[in-house]
Parts: C-alpha cells; sequence; structure tokens
C-alpha cells in the first residue's frame, strides 16, 4: 500500500520548465553570491564588438566565465591581459542559454607585486621592439634654458623642491602643468600635460619649454604605476621637447625612464641637471676672462718680440735711399753709353744705305718712258679691237637683215594675224567672220574673214573678204602658190 502511495506522489509531483528551473537557480546563486572576489589568472581576454569584456579566470584545476559590461570595462583600474593574475569582484550569475554559471566583474586589481613586475616586464619588451628606447631617439638637454615646463601634483611636495632648487642655482621661468600622478585618471593627465607643452607654439605668448622634467615623489609599485602605461611612455617618446623622467627614489625605475632623453633619481636631482649653479657659471666667466687675459697678454708679447726681430733686420732709411740713389746714377750712365753706342751703329747703316741708293730723278725718267710705250701699245691695242667690233657688228646686221620676215614681205608675201597681234599660220586658227590684221611690205591692213570658210587645209576654201577699214576696201585672194602658205 506504501509502495503504490510512493508512485501515485512521483507521478502527481509538480514540474518546472527549463527557463523555470533555470530562473529558479539564478535567483539562488545571485542571492547566495551576491559579492565575491576570485583571485585568479585571465584566459583568453576578448572585446567584442559591443564594446562588453569576455574573459575566463582559472586556477590549477578550475575555470570561471567572467564578463564585464561596456559601462564598466573603460572603468577598470587593470585591464585584462593574457597570464595577467587579478583580483576581479563582482557577483555570480547564470547564464541559461549555455546552463553555465559566471562572474559580472565590477572592479579589477593586480594580485601582488609578482603579477605586477610580470605585466611591466611584458610591456617593456613590447615598447622596445617598437624602438621607442632607442638611443639615437634622444635628444641632448640644453645647457642653459630659458623656460622650464614641470608636469607633477601642483600641491605635492615635489613641486617645492624644484622651485626652491631652481631658485639657489639659477633664476630660470617655470611652467607647471598639475595633474595627478597616482590611480587611474593620472596616466591620461601625465600624457596630456607632456603633449600639452609641446604643441605650444615657439613665439606664443606664453613661452615654450626648452625642457620638460616629469616628476613624481616615492611610493610602492602600484602608486607608480601610471608612469608605466603606455599613453604616457608614448607622450614622452613623441615629445619634440627634451624630458627629465624623475619619478621616485633613484632604486625606483618606470617604463618613461627608458622613454626619456635624461633620467634623474630624484625631482631635485632633475632639477639640478636642467639648469647649471650660478656660482659655478661665474667662476666659469671668471676663468674664462682670466685665461682670455692670459692669451691676449701672451699674443702680444709674440707681437712685440717679432717686431723688435724685424727692427733689427732692417736698414737706415737714409743709407738705404743712398745705396738705391747710387744704383740710379750707375743705370744712367748706363743708359747714355748705350745710347751713343745705338746712335753710332745706326748712323754708319744709315751711310752705307745712302750708297745704295738710286736717284730719284733717274727713276722718275725710267718712269715716264715705260707709261708712254704702255700708252702707245693701249691706243695701237684699242684701235684693232674696236675694228675688229665694228666688223662683227657690221656682219651680224646684215645677217640679221638678211633673215628679217621684212625681206620675205618685200617678195610679195603678207603677214596675217589676230587683233592680238599673233601670227594666223592655218585657216583653222581664225573663226569665220574674224577681223584680221595683213603686213605688206609697204603697210598694214584689216580684213574680215568670209563666214562660210572651211578648214585650213581644205582645197576648196571660199575666197577671203577684205573688211572695211580706215584705208579702204580691201579684197585678198587665195594664193595660188602653197608655197607661200608653208613660210608661214
Amino acid at each position: 500500500m506504501e509502495e503504490g502511495q510512493q508512485q501515485n506522489n512521483g507521478e502527481n509531483a509538480p514540474y518546472f520548465t527549463i527557463s523555470e528551473l533555470s530562473q529558479a537557480i539564478k535567483v539562488t546563486v545571485e542571492g547566495a553570491f551576491e559579492f565575491v572576489r576570485v583571485r585568479a589568472e585571465i584566459s583568453r581576454p576578448t572585446r567584442a564588438a559591443s564594446g562588453h569584456l569576455y574573459f575566463t579566470l582559472k586556477d590549477e584545476r578550475s575555470t570561471l566565465a567572467a564578463v564585464c559590461w561596456k559601462t564598466v570595462a573603460g572603468n577598470l583600474a587593470v585591464q585584462p591581459e593574457e597570464g595577467l593574475e587579478v583580483i576581479a569582484s563582482g557577483r555570480l550569475t547564470t547564464y541559461a542559454g549555455q546552463s553555465k554559471y559566471q562572474i559580472v566583474v565590477t572592479q579589477m586589481e593586480i594580485a601582488g607585486e609578482g603579477a605586477l613586475l610580470k605585466q611591466l616586464e611584458e610591456r617593456r619588451r613590447q615598447l622596445a621592439a617598437e624602438g621607442l628606447f632607442d638611443s639615437d631617439r634622444k635628444k641632448p638637454i640644453p645647457s642653459m634654458p630659458t623656460t622650464i615646463g614641470v608636469v607633477t601634483s601642483p600641491t605635492g611636495a615635489v613641486i617645492r623642491d624644484i622651485l626652491h632648487r631652481l631658485s639657489d642655482r639659477f633664476g630660470v621661468r617655470v611652467l607647471v602643468w598639475g595633474t595627478l600622478v597616482q590611480g587611474k585618471s593620472a596616466a591620461p593627465q601625465v600624457a596630456a600635460a607632456i603633449r600639452g607643452f609641446d604643441l605650444m607654439p615657439a613665439d606664443g605668448p606664453v613661452p615654450r619649454p626648452d625642457v620638460v622634467i616629469v616628476a613624481r615623489g616615492g611610493g610602492a609599485l602600484e602608486d607608480l604605476w601610471a608612469f608605466n602605461e603606455e599613453v604616457v611612455v608614448r607622450a614622452v617618446a613623441d615629445c619634440r621637447i627634451p624630458v627629465i623622467s624623475a619619478i621616485g627614489h633613484e632604486t625606483d625605475t618606470t617604463l618613461i625612464d627608458f622613454a626619456a632623453d635624461l633620467r634623474a633619481p630624484t625631482p631635485t636631482a632633475a632639477a639640478e641637471m636642467a639648469v647649471p649653479v650660478k656660482a659655478d657659471l661665474v667662476a666659469l666667466l671668471a676663468e674664462m676672462d682670466a685665461r682670455l687675459k692670459r692669451g691676449a697678454a701672451a699674443k702680444i708679447d709674440t707681437a712685440n718680440q717679432l717686431l723688435k726681430m724685424a727692427t733689427r733686420a732692417l736698414i737706415d732709411p737714409g743709407e738705404f735711399i743712398a745705396r738705391r740713389g747710387q744704383m740710379l746714377d750707375y743705370a744712367v750712365a748706363g743708359l747714355t753709353n748705350s745710347l751713343e753706342q745705338w746712335l753710332s751703329a745706326r748712323a754708319l747703316r744709315l751711310s752705307a744705305t745712302v750708297g745704295r741708293l738710286y736717284p730719284p730723278e733717274r727713276q722718275l725718267a725710267e718712269a715716264r718712258g715705260r707709261v708712254s710705250e704702255m700708252g702707245t701699245r693701249l691706243t695701237k691695242a684699242m684701235s684693232v679691237g674696236l675694228e675688229r667690233r665694228l666688223q662683227v657688228v657690221e656682219n651680224a646686221g646684215k645677217l640679221l637683215d638678211a633673215n628679217s620676215f621684212e625681206r620675205v614681205l618685200d617678195r610679195g608675201f603678207a603677214l596675217v594675224t589676230d587683233v592680238d597681234g599673233t601670227p594666223v599660220k592655218r585657216a583653222g586658227d581664225a573663226p569665220p567672220g574674224a577681223v584680221v590684221g595683213i603686213r605688206f611690205a609697204d603697210g598694214q591692213r584689216h580684213a574680215q574673214l568670209d563666214k562660210g570658210a572651211g578648214s585650213a587645209g581644205s582645197e576648196n576654201a571660199s575666197n577671203i573678204k577684205a573688211a572695211n577699214t580706215p584705208a579702204g576696201k580691201t579684197i585678198i585672194t587665195k594664193p595660188k602658190d602653197d608655197r607661200q602658205a608653208k613660210l608661214f
């Protein structure tokens, strides 16, 4: 009977849907673990496109899924990195979609100094591989700066120590850019201050610093962590102004010490490195002045000795002039003798030349004879040449007259031309009824051709009727002899 009742109880027990069961588990887990802190190592950190962070927390034997919402991820003091050991704070919840539980992280901190040192070493190797710590990037620190920029807390003891040390050494203008030097907001402020000094114009109303000091007092590794952040290291490496890092005490080392152009063991030492001691400068100037005076005095002494040596080498001016006068007398005497000898030689040559001269009268008589003979020969040659050319001209005139067409006209022939004076050689060259000119041996007449005339080669061509001309009417018949026509 009891066995039957148990079966009925199991069959009649209420059931849950999956969603109801998942919700019940979620309420139970979140109620029991509303706030927990977990120390573990981060594995597979991933930032989704939505901005949420997903990663896994693990130890030697177990793992725990973790999520950090977008609204919290940007404010985390430590950003998740692979292998980083942290202490994550948050609440446990469940994810019904995969039947698992996870922690929603709201805070995160480094778990111990060892983890910080590991992260610091990995970051140092990464930045060194990019060349941010190379020695050839270092810029020289100016020996006499006029303006110094200081990035530090405006209320701490560091800025008072720096200003005090600068006033003891040498008077310079100091620009203080106040920032936080500890906490999660410190790194962005320090980087912005360094870049702000770098972007100041050289000729602006506020003078641009010649050197920048980034300073902070001593502290634990966690306190100095802002100066190990990548944003600050890159700002120091990119700064065009020489940067002196002065973080902590001499034993403290941060990453900006490697990127800076000069590392100072303390903030006070940074001020000493940036500005020379006034007393030392005065002593240096005095020493240089003394050396300059000694050098000038030695130069003057050397010049005096050289002048004395040169004076001893010089002769008396009167004696010098007398010697030059004697040399001039010798030169004048030699010149006179040479001139007399030269004139004597030229006189001898002139006498010899006179004896060989030809009398001009004789030369003129001979020239007149030659000119007379040449004139006679020229007259004779011109006369003969002229007779020859007259004979040639006369012969050419006779030949031209014999070949003239006028001689043909004298034998009874006539020359027929058109109105333009062009000879008409054939009957077909002139159209019927054309007016032509007919030239005879004793004159010229005009006539009009018969309009019924045929071709030039026709044996039965009509007669040509003479046209009315100012000289009267004339009828010209075709010559009976064809040879006369062939002449034209």
